[in-house]
């Protein structure tokens, strides 16, 4: 019989002034605010890393402050993807590891976000990830719509990396190019309420990749005014509100 799948659905990040009072205690002191998120979700996406990959033992303190079962997406980061641009890749993966493996059993898909403006080279991309361990799953995220075609589809199945689908290309492909997948919803500027039609459409496809037991990672990082928070919870109740109409 085939696994249940799993399916995750949290926000980008989880530190952010205006969370308080909105999400937050307001007398909840900051070092407490990832245990107070992992109260409500079950994952994470580590978005500072991109910009500076955290020391071990700071992975180690957050690995420390969720529960068993919770999990982290971690953001690679940008001196690999938008400084070397792809290039270096032993280097680059192989110290990103170094720190991020401290998240030990929590530590969950790796987001390699490339930049804006950076034409596809499928070539580059294939030698990079041809470095990147496979005991780990890995997602890449494409920002120029270059990269929106079968040379790059066809690396990253044969390396069974996920295409991670979001909104900021207009009509975005969802091609699977593993057997998982990888959401994200950046909303309007980063802020914002998403309609709940767009949430509907969003969750038949995660039902969808549910039925084949197929794993779903969906973050929200519409932050602004902790509005992630509240279409984080809307869209993983209307998953899981068909899973209960099922098993009754």
């Amino acid at each position: 019989m085939p696994r249940r799948a799993h399916v995750r659905i949290g926000t980008s990040g989880w530190v952010y002034s205006d969370w308080r009072a909105r999400f937050y205690p307001k007398k909840l002191p900051h070092a407490r605010w990832l245990s107070h998120y992992a109260d409500h979700f079950d994952t994470v996406e580590i978005n500072g890393s991109f910009y500076r990959l955290p020391e071990a033992t700071t992975f180690e303190g957050w690995r420390e402050q969720v529960p068993a079962g919770f999990c982290f997406a971690v953001k690679f980061s940008r001196f690999g993807t938008h400084m070397k641009r792809l290039l270096g890749a032993k280097e680059t993966i192989g110290r990103f590891l170094e720190r991020a493996i401290h998240l030990g059993p929590r530590l969950g898909p790796i987001l390699v976000q490339l930049p804006p403006r950076f034409h596809a080279d499928p070539e580059r991309l294939d030698e990079f990830l041809s470095w990147a361990p496979a005991d780990f799953r890995w997602a890449v995220e494409v920002r120029d719509p270059s990269w929106l075609c079968e040379p790059v589809y066809d690396v990253l199945a044969r390396q069974r990396v996920a295409l991670v689908v979001h909104d900021l290309l207009p009509n975005h492909p969802d091609v699977p190019t593993t057997n998982w997948s990888y959401y994200r919803f950046h909303g309007v500027d980063y802020g914002g309420h998403y309609d709940e039609r767009v949430l509907a459409s969003a969750a038949r496809a995660i039902r969808r990749k549910r039925r084949l037991h197929q794993d779903v990672y969906a973050y929200f990082n519409n932050d602004k005014r902790a509005c992630a928070i509240g279409d984080a919870k809307a869209l993983r109740a209307m998953v899981l509100g068909e899973r209960a109409a099922e098993a009754a």
